[in-house]
């Protein structure tokens, strides 16, 4: 029986079960389940809480970031710098617009993009840089933003981790051309099913969104340009609506979850074994992943235990992108990116999600003491 799960989307539906329901029904009773009101007012809704201008629902955090792209005409011919290390849609979602994603190197402490590397892969082909908030942090703008104004590039974030996320008191959504959420179940933000966004305050990509988004239609059955089918139903839209009042409680909660974890790894004398990424100055940490560095080669046989022990835990990621085989043909190899090659080894997610409780926290982190303490007896 598992004694701390990973994540645990029922104790949330429990606390808004009545109000979720009751938007259930109210889509069911309309006959509208198909973009319609509920996804109307659902992206008004968000655009005012991040600020923005305009935000256009569609299916999936990986559509948004392929609707950006294609948005800004990005295709064959054309370089879109993204980390090495990340969740495999980032990358994926270039290939599918025919452009080639070039990987750069992200920073050992924060996986996220190092802007170091970024401007030494930049090329004349280079039109845009997809800057990933990773794990709910996001990444440096600012020296992004330079280099976007030096090369005349556009800037995506990909915040498909960060919703209610801040750099230098900007919300993530709001510190690039146009920024990419997915509202995926275990997000910050999530639906009961797949579902995403795309944000920006430009209204001629706004309206291109919203054309593509349907198959390249504007009016009816008129079709302007191709697009694809990536419709957010007004199920999600509805469950979603419901749940954005609470996510700044959400995400509190997330971060008073991770200093315990902190506060917990310290006592335990656990620093050095498993090392929690850090927490930039400029940022406000939104906590999707509370995420540590389990060094000297322990990360499996750790995650091995606290399996043993009914403790969910994750590998977010096994294997960066440039050493994945679908991107072979680009000609990388192992050895091209060694941080976040090193991090693949040694990352590991621990329990994180807004009900989370003291109690079953000190279970994670005494289990990992323990597997320490007996690491440590059995090679004496």
């Amino acid at each position: 029986m598992t004694q701390v799960p990973l994540f645990d989307l029922r104790l949330q539906y429990r606390g808004l079960q009545k109000a979720i329901e009751e938007a259930i029904h109210r889509v069911l009773q309309s006959g509208q389940v198909i973009l319609g009101p509920e996804v109307a007012a659902l992206e008004s809704e968000v655009a005012r809480y991040l600020g923005v201008g305009y935000a256009v629902g569609c299916a999936s955090g990986s559509d948004a970031l392929l609707l950006a792209l294609k948005t800004l005409d990005i295709g064959p011919g054309d370089e879109v710098i993204v980390p090495a290390f990340t969740f495999f849609a980032t990358a994926a979602a270039v290939m599918r617009a025919g452009a080639t994603p070039v990987f750069a190197e992200v920073e050992a402490d924060t996986a996220n993009l190092d802007p170091r590397d970024v401007a030494e892969r930049i090329t004349s082909r280079t039109r845009a840089v997809i800057a990933v908030h990773l794990f709910g942090q996001c990444a440096d703008m600012e020296p992004l933003w330079r280099l976007a104004e030096r090369f005349g590039l556009y800037i995506i974030e990909d915040a498909a981790q960060a919703f209610g996320a801040e750099y230098q008191s900007k919300k993530a959504g709001t510190l690039g051309h146009l920024a990419c959420f997915s509202f995926y179940p275990t997000k910050n933000l999530g639906a009961f099913g797949d579902a995403g966004m795309v944000v920006t305050n430009d209204p001629h990509w706004a309206g291109r969104l919203a054309r593509l988004r349907v198959h390249g239609m504007e009016p009816k059955y008129y079709h302007v340009e191709i697009g694809w089918n990536s419709r957010l139903d007004a199920l999600q839209a509805a469950i979603l609506r419901v749940k954005l009042p609470w996510v700044d409680r959400f995400i509190d909660a997330r971060r008073a979850i991770a200093r315990r974890y902190q506060e917990l790894i310290a006592s335990e004398n656990l620093q050095a074994e498993m090392t929690p990424l850090a927490v930039r100055p400029f940022a406000k940490h939104s906590f999707n992943q509370f995420v540590v560095r389990v060094t000297n080669g322990q990360r499996d046989a750790l995650m091995r235990h606290l399996a043993q022990q009914g403790i969910g835990t994750e590998i977010y990621y096994p294997l960066p992108l440039h050493l994945q085989p679908c991107f072979r043909q680009l000609g990388y190899r192992r050895g091209d990116f060694p941080v976040s090659e090193q991090l693949a080894q040694e990352v590991l997610a621990l329990p994180m999600f807004p009900e989370l409780t003291y109690p079953q926290q000190k279970i994670v982190i005494q289990s990992c003491a323990a597997y320490y303490r007996e690491a440590v007896r059995l090679a004496a």
